[in-house]
């Protein structure tokens, strides 16, 4: 990737919704230019996808944790993450658990509710979200601009 590339990146990341007129702009491209080098981007699985941010308690979700699960039983383990709609993100990891779960729930009642779902699976450690300072960064910055 170039610097045209990163500062195009830096751009998407900051507001996926833009025009390629007004990415070419920022980045001083044309708009046909500019979306020959996100479908490039695209094609080579730099860009994978385009989300949208939605706020988890504007949905009623007031509850995030984490989970450190510890399991033998990996498979169906899995299956119960990608069918529990509790569990937004699931990471294999290593030490002495096998997993850290991403967990929304309304409440911390229903958090409890979601663990003893889980029993039947191993053990795990619960770390219940108090607040979140540094919620989200981008992946290139404007210092790697300059890199």
């Amino acid at each position: 990737m170039d610097e045209i590339d990163k500062s195009i990146v830096l751009h998407l990341q900051n507001q996926a919704r833009l025009s390629m007129t007004d990415l070419g702009k920022l980045v001083g491209l044309s708009q046909p230019a500019v979306t020959e080098r996100v479908k490039r981007m695209e094609e080579k699985g730099i860009i994978e996808v385009y989300r949208t941010v939605v706020s988890p308690q504007k949905l009623g979700k007031q509850c995030t944790a984490y989970m450190l699960v510890r399991t033998r039983n990996c498979y169906p383990f899995l299956d119960f993450c990608r069918s529990a709609p509790e569990v937004m993100e699931c990471y294999r990891i290593s030490g002495e658990h096998n997993y850290l779960l991403k967990v929304l729930t309304p409440t911390t009642q229903d958090l409890e509710d979601f663990e003893n779902r889980c029993d039947q699976y191993g053990t795990y450690t619960t770390m219940i979200v108090m607040s979140s300072p540094v919620p989200y960064k981008n992946l290139i910055g404007e210092e790697d601009l300059l890199a």
